[in-house]
């Protein structure tokens, strides 16, 4: 392993608060570091009731949760001011090659909280991996693996990911939504000319892939309801080749088995 500070190299430790952002019990960093860089920025903006970032310099590393031990570069950051509501910080050039790019091994602070003394940690940190490209969403799981929630299929969908893209252009089949906050589900299915990724991609710009039982819920709470409770997966795929009856029937079946007319979002 390459020691951090062998790469990285900062001039005065004593300037800096190491900012290890983790999940929120609302969402995970690395989800909103992919997302918008501007909700990332928001991330080292929040202040709360305490005084986290009191040094001239936030050095920021976000949990790279599919990985364990690991921590994603997110930036150094100078703090301008420290408004009582929330901090304005500025992203400085500094090192800003590596934002999202370098990945990090090492523990973490060994206790809770957010921010932590820099110079107890920097030489302590090593170098897992330099990525290619700046990290923009996990690559495609295989098919039986898919259980992603709406805003992560979003993003894949929106940022033409060309492994998902590839896979799910090309095969047909029977997908489940689930809506996390009741527990309805909702099956659907690909036939046709039309691929899995194309299906899915009309929920993205939809919130509710144009299906009566989720129109009606989307059309009250809008698209950020699917973001919050909707959860993808695939139930059964197959080859564009399979003939449509058989993907008809499949999904009938499933709808069966789910019980999703009556108790679900499938109104046939």
């Amino acid at each position: 392993m390459i020691s951090l500070s062998s790469v990285l190299q900062i001039e005065n430790e004593f300037d800096y608060k190491v900012h290890f952002a983790v999940y929120n019990y609302e969402e995970q960093p690395l989800d909103a570091f992919v997302r918008s860089k501007d909700e990332w920025q928001a991330w080292n903006e929040w202040r709360g009731h305490r005084d986290d970032f009191n040094r001239k310099y936030i050095f920021s590393l976000i949990k790279f949760y599919p990985q364990q031990e690991r921590w994603l570069f997110g930036g150094i950051y100078e703090v301008l001011e420290r408004n009582q509501e929330k901090y304005t910080v500025k992203l400085l050039d500094l090192h800003k090659e590596f934002i999202g790019r370098l990945l990090i091994k090492y523990p973490g602070p060994g206790a809770r909280g957010r921010s932590f003394l820099f110079e107890n940690h920097y030489t302590k940190m090593q170098i897992s991996q330099i990525l290619e490209e700046q990290y923009s969403g996990e690559t495609f799981c295989d098919f039986d693996k898919i259980e992603h929630s709406f805003d992560k299929i979003e993003h894949i969908i929106k940022n033409q990911r060309l492994d998902w893209k590839t896979a799910l252009l090309n095969v047909k089949g029977v997908y489940l939504i689930v809506d996390k906050s009741n527990g309805k589900k909702y099956v659907g299915s690909a036939y046709g000319d039309s691929g899995i990724w194309s299906r899915w991609e009309c929920y993205v710009h939809t919130g509710h892939g144009l299906n009566e039982g989720l129109t009606e819920i989307i059309s009250l709470a809008g698209i950020d309801y699917a973001r919050k409770n909707f959860q993808f997966s695939l139930l059964e795929f197959y080859s564009m080749r399979t003939d449509d009856q058989l993907i008809i029937d499949r999904e009938q079946f499933w709808k069966r088995v789910l019980c999703s007319n009556n108790y679900g979002y499938n109104l046939n």
